[in-house]
């Protein structure tokens, strides 16, 4: 392969700079909308927890002998959906079936029908402009 990119990070014949810009700036944000979807496993992850820890917390006061406020608690805290009908792991499978994958998808789409497919080209691009040819560290792709 020697010190040029890999073929899948080549730009195909025909492609022009603007597609090339264009292709990049999606892909940009579609990281951006995986950055999201990271926050919002967080939040699921972290509701989970703190839904766990209530309950025990409850246990705590009900050990403590305060079984009014341990029962109001869990009554209308334990257990308690986040938003409307739905707890954080439903909020994650409609945000992933939905608005997600259909991000995905159009993003997929566009490089298929664009640049054969082809994924990073503008990022390609740009390390081929900024490394130092020859140099080690500085290498098209890893041996």
């Amino acid at each position: 392969m020697g010190d040029r990119p890999h073929a899948q990070h080549t730009r195909p014949d025909g492609v022009d700079d603007k597609t090339v810009e264009a292709l990049g700036k999606l892909s940009e944000a579609l990281e951006v909308v995986e950055e999201a979807r990271g926050l919002l496993y967080t939040f699921h992850r972290r509701t989970g927890e703190a839904d766990l820890a209530l309950g025990e917390a409850v246990d705590l006061l009900r050990e403590a002998g305060h079984d009014d406020l341990a029962e109001q608690i869990w009554a209308d805290l334990v257990g308690r959906n986040v938003i409307e009908g739905r707890w954080t792991f439903q909020i994650v499978e409609e945000y992933d079936a939905g608005y997600y994958a259909t991000f995905q998808k159009h993003e997929r789409k566009a490089r298929e029908a664009l640049a054969e497919g082809r994924t990073h080209l503008f990022e390609a691009e740009m390390k081929e402009d900024r490394r130092t040819h020859g140099r080690r560290h500085h290498e098209a792709t890893p041996d």
